[in-house]
């Protein structure tokens, strides 16, 4: 008798075990894929919109596509990012779009049309400072903010005619120096373009046919430079 009651004990045990398991793994799988869902949003300029290739071709989208390669679960939710646009239309026109996507992911690479534009330096700061402030609160985890420096747009034969004689390559110097600061004031991942982006002067094929922007291959170039530190970030954080 105490053996029939033991073996209809297995029994129950092992039906339960086989109905309720594959939910059990279901349920995991989905709050797993919930915990590393990764939604990227960057916020730039026409660096970022990848003007001069495709927007399949532009780093960020490069970006998600080499994560993804490397088994990160990560989307790319919007690219609000446009050409010509200063840190003060980014705040406007992007942060609204950033904000609605809901990011747990981002990137910010702007400064280069304050600095055409003539911007002083400290505007340029205080403006730099809001913009990276807003899109942390944004954030569910800070550190996921990476900052990128402004390339050496003066490699290009369009952009050394934006110069008119003046000291643009000084003041660009000055304007990286701002970004790198702030940015390391927030403990942010910064990654310097600007060493890379001197290869458009040797270069014809890393400048794209307006004489101005990047070429697709010269972005795939700036992607080969982001990548790493942007998986260590999100394997790190994600492991945390």
């Amino acid at each position: 008798m105490n053996r029939k009651i033991f073996l209809i004990k297995i029994f129950i045990t092992v039906a339960v075990i086989i109905f309720f398991s594959p939910k059990m793994t279901k349920a995991l799988d989905v709050k797993q894929s919930k915990k590393t869902e990764i939604r990227y949003v960057p916020i730039g300029d026409s660096y970022t919109i990848g003007t001069g290739a495709t927007e399949a071709q532009s780093w960020p989208a490069l970006l998600v596509e080499h994560l993804r390669s490397k088994g990160v679960n990560i989307t790319l939710i919007e690219n609000p990012a446009r050409a010509g646009w200063s840190i003060q239309e980014a705040m406007i026109l992007e942060l609204p779009v950033f904000k609605s996507a809901k990011p747990n992911f981002a990137t910010l690479m702007i400064g280069v049309n304050d600095l055409v534009r003539g911007q002083d330096i400290n505007i340029f700061r205080k403006h730099l400072q809001s913009l990276m402030d807003r899109m942390l609160s944004e954030l569910p985890q800070h550190n996921r903010l990476v900052i990128l420096t402004i390339p050496d747009f003066l490699m290009t034969p369009q952009g050394r005619a934006f110069s008119n004689g003046q000291d643009f390559a000084g003041k660009l110097q000055k304007f990286n120096a701002v970004i790198q600061e702030e940015a390391k004031a927030r403990n942010l991942v910064v990654i310097d373009l600007y060493p890379v982006s001197k290869q458009m002067g040797q270069d014809p094929t890393l400048i794209a046919r307006d004489g101005l922007h990047p070429s697709a291959k010269e972005y795939a170039v700036w992607e080969n430079e982001i990548f790493p530190k942007v998986f260590e970030l999100l394997t790190i954080s994600e492991n945390q």
